[in-house]
């Protein structure tokens, strides 16, 4: 059965979350080390083999004011450069609230704040999953 990737692409780090196979829910996979795109897309690649993926949904993320900036453009050429490379399909999902919504789980979940950052990207990308998952259901 295939699944769909949730990615939270930042400049260092890429957050990977990945669906169940019911596609019902969002779980974290790992934090990808942006050392360099060709590393990047290499391990995005080996984790749609291995996990037989479908379908990558990628955060964007926007203005308040609903408009694109140089991140969302970055952000958008990445995942270009992914489908075009794999031949997978791309969906984008507004990010705005999740690296904040995935903050406040680690403070209430007691995570120091020097130990947060290892985690904020995979549960920043469940929450980016998680939103394209409840919106197709």
């Amino acid at each position: 059965m295939s699944r769909i990737l949730g990615l939270d692409v930042g400049d260092v780090w890429i957050g990977v979350a990945i669906s169940d196979e019911l596609m019902l829910t969002a779980q974290p996979l790992e934090t990808i080390k942006r050392e360099s795109n060709k590393i990047a897309y290499e391990k995005i690649h080996n984790i749609i083999l291995e996990k037989n993926i479908e379908k990558i949904v990628v955060g964007l993320p926007k203005n308040m004011n609903n408009t694109l900036g140089p991140q969302s453009e970055k952000v958008i050429k990445f995942a270009t450069k992914l489908k075009n490379k794999f031949n997978i399909d791309i969906e984008y999902i507004d990010e705005r609230m999740t690296t904040l919504m995935a903050e406040q789980v680690l403070i209430e979940g007691s995570v120091r704040r020097e130990n947060r950052k290892k985690y904020i990207d995979k549960i920043a990308a469940t929450f980016i999953l998680q939103s394209y998952l409840d919106q197709n259901r």
